[in-house]
């Protein structure tokens, strides 16, 4: 049902958001530390995913100033499995921003917070909107969808010229009473109605009369979809190493892709058993038993590794310089180790 308060399209919007909105913690208590938390969290991850990492970093680090002071590898811990550490490294400094400049208090105003690290135009849009009801549209991949679609716009969405048109089109629709509400309907109806690949379910679509891609029948087709540049593929042997119990890891350089995070010592290309025995002579450690694992591959944004495993039952030694030895129960708890690794945990074999 229409609210006469609002533009048409904004009336409808709100309507079907009110009665079918999806609930979701970051929103039941919206404020500024919480609306960033989870859009971080957010990016490029489901929301069934996010949900438990939410719940359990705010159990830890419930304001910015545990945030700022919470130390590196603990803040790692409770981001593995998110990928994409550097956004929680910039979220760290990004506290101690708003500490030292702001008191420890998050701004208000979305030009503010994008002067923090890590928060680009969409984030602070909507924590401006969502926290503070500043009335200004968070445009991102779901938003630009559905303008697409919504207003049949025939170019690439993926240009400057297009994410301005879609922030002045949301603009107007936008009031000054809910701006945070529109931009979550929007979300809303660009994750669970308004769907990428050619299958929205326009039937349960609020905006279904007043869509030009409907009406003309070309849901499919828009936005116009451009071809993705193939990823890079690496071959990769891990090495899992048990030696007196306590299994073998390091850590990865400060740069770089998984910077800083734990990892087991892995080469370049796919070694047979001998070479990885070699390889783990090179390491200090002595082989007494070597088998094969499971292949195992891990999708990056732009590249692909695909890992060979070798388990290896080394002889108790001191290891070369810059490796480790952790429990079982260590790398579960203590260590971050990156998902790309996560079918060679011991738990998984």
């Amino acid at each position: 049902m229409e609210d006469s308060r609002y533009h048409p399209k904004t009336g409808l919007l709100l309507g079907w958001y009110d009665a079918e909105r999806r609930i979701l913690p970051w929103r039941e208590d919206p404020t500024p530390y919480h609306v960033w938390i989870s859009e971080i969290m957010l990016q490029q991850t489901r929301v069934d995913t996010v949900i438990p990492y939410y719940e359990r970093f705010l159990s830890e680090l419930p304001d910015v100033r545990a945030l700022a002071e919470a130390p590196e590898d603990r803040l790692l811990k409770l981001w593995q499995g998110l990928g994409y550490y550097s956004r929680v490294r910039n979220m760290q400094k990004a506290a101690r921003q708003v500490v030292e400049r702001y008191g420890g208090k998050i701004p208000d105003q979305p030009k503010e917070l994008e002067k923090l690290a890590g928060i680009g135009e969409y984030t602070a849009a909507a924590i401006a909107s969502i926290a503070y009801q500043v009335r200004v549209p968070s445009v991102d991949g779901n938003l630009l969808r559905v303008f697409a679609r919504t207003t049949g716009y025939e170019e690439s969405v993926r240009t400057p010229e297009a994410k301005k048109a879609a922030q002045a089109y949301f603009l107007e629709l936008l009031p000054e009473d809910r701006p945070g509400d529109v931009n979550q309907a929007l979300m809303d109806l660009g994750a669970t109605i308004c769907l990428p690949n050619g299958a929205p379910d326009c039937g349960r679509c609020p905006w279904q009369d007043c869509c030009e891609a409907h009406r003309t029948g070309r849901e499919a087709e828009l936005p116009l979809r451009e071809e993705k540049k193939a990823r890079a593929v690496d071959r990769k042997t891990v090495l899992v190493i048990r030696t007196g119990g306590r299994y073998v890891i390091r850590r990865r350089g400060p740069k770089g892709l998984l910077a800083g995070l734990y990892e087991f010592p892995n080469e370049e290309g796919w070694l047979s058993e001998a070479e990885a025995a070699e390889a783990c002579r090179r390491l200090g450690l002595e082989p007494a038993g070597i088998r094969r694992l499971a292949d195992a591959k891990h999708i990056f944004t732009h590249r692909e590794w695909h890992m060979r495993g070798y388990a290896v039952d080394a002889k108790p030694a001191s290891p070369a310089e810059g490796l480790l030895q952790a429990t079982a129960d260590e790398l579960a708890k203590t260590y971050s180790i990156p998902t790309a690794f996560s079918a060679y945990l011991p738990d998984r074999g």
